[in-house]
C-alpha cells in the first residue's frame, strides 16, 4: 500500500506516524526480522540509545483513529532499534516493531508464556512455537496480541502444568 505512512516531528522531538489502516491490518512478519529486531534492540538497550518518543495513528475505515503512544524509555529503545533496522516508514516495519513490543508485553505479563522463553545476559531463547505465533497472528485492534488467541496458538508447545 503506497503512501500507507505519513511520518511528521512535533514538539518536544516527539515523531508522528499516521497509519492509513488499523494495527488488525499490520502484515505478518518473518521470525528472523523478529529475533534480528530483538538482538537490534538489545544492543541499543546495552548503548543506553533510547530514541525519541513516537506517536502512532492508526485509521481504521470508519475514520476513527487508535493512537499509541511510544514515551516510555526502553519502548522508545525497542522502536528505534527497528526504526534503524528496517525503518518506521514501511507497513512490515512497523509491523515488526508493534509486534516485538506486544511480545515484549507478553513475555512479562503472562504468567503462562514464561515456559516459552527464557533471558539470560546472553540473550534470549524465544521457543520457536511463541516465535512463529508472535510474527504471524493479527495485532488487537490496541495494537497488542490478544493473549487468549496466542495461548491456543501456542498451547501444544506449553509445558504441563504441574
Amino acid at each position: 500500500m503506497k503512501d500507507a505512512i505519513r511520518l511528521s516531528s512535533h514538539a518536544a522531538g516527539t515523531l508522528r506516524y499516521e497509519v492509513a489502516l488499523p494495527p488488525e491490518r499490520l502484515p505478518g512478519v518473518s521470525g528472523r526480522d523478529l529475533i534480528q529486531a530483538w538482538e537490534a534492540a538489545r544492543e541499543a538497550a546495552a548503548a543506553e540509545a533510547w530514541g525519541q518518543p513516537r506517536a502512532v495513528a492508526f485509521r481504521r475505515a470508519d475514520g476513527a483513529v487508535i493512537e499509541v503512544l511510544i514515551a516510555d524509555e526502553d519502548a522508545r529503545c525497542w522502536a528505534a532499534a527497528v526504526d534503524g533496522m528496517l525503518g518506521l516508514e514501511s507497513l512490515y516495519g512497523m509491523a515488526v516493531c508493534f509486534r516485538l513490543l506486544a511480545l515484549i508485553e507478553v513475555m512479562a505479563t503472562a504468567p503462562w508464556a514464561r515456559g516459552l522463553f527464557s533471558l539470560s545476559r546472553e540473550g534470549a531463547e524465544i521457543h520457536p512455537t511463541l516465535l512463529a505465533a508472535a510474527a504471524r497472528i493479527p495485532l488487537a485492534a490496541d495494537a497488542r496480541f490478544d493473549h487468549a488467541a496466542l495461548r491456543a496458538m501456542v498451547a501444544g508447545a506449553l509445558p504441563a502444568a504441574t
